[in-house]
């Protein structure tokens, strides 16, 4: 139940998150009692406080509010890819915290095996063969 819940949540806040990124550069000043993109508070105090005035006109480009929607779509991209595959994002994280049944014992599993060989096959070969 609790995978559920965390990738429905995380598909909200993928979902919020793509929304508010991809359209809040691009509203109007005054839309939704929202201030311009480029002429806010917190852009004007941080230009003041760094010293680095032209801040604002390089957060105005469109260049950077491209890039901010292009991370909002990445956004909706993710949260549409996991609803696309929920069924499968709640079996890989609720076998990932549920002890299998052989590591309960206490037995190793043979895919928990990844470490190889100090030498490889080749290695031995070469070193009887000298």
């Amino acid at each position: 139940m609790s995978a559920k819940l965390s990738v429905i949540f995380y598909i909200v806040l993928c979902l919020e998150i793509g929304i508010v990124l991809t359209l809040l550069p691009w509203i109007p000043q005054g839309t939704l009692g929202l201030s311009d993109w480029s002429n806010n508070y917190f852009l004007l105090y941080a230009a003041r406080k760094t010293g680095f005035y032209g801040l604002q006109s390089v957060v105005a480009s469109g260049w950077v509010r491209g890039a901010v929607t292009g991370i909002g779509i990445l956004n909706l991209g993710i949260a549409f890819w996991e609803i696309f595959n929920f069924k499968q994002t709640v079996r890989a994280l609720q076998g990932s915290t549920a002890p299998r049944d052989s590591e309960k014992d206490g037995a190793q599993s043979a895919e928990a095996n990844y470490l190889s060989d100090h030498g490889g096959r080749d290695d031995r070969n070469n070193n009887a063969s000298q």
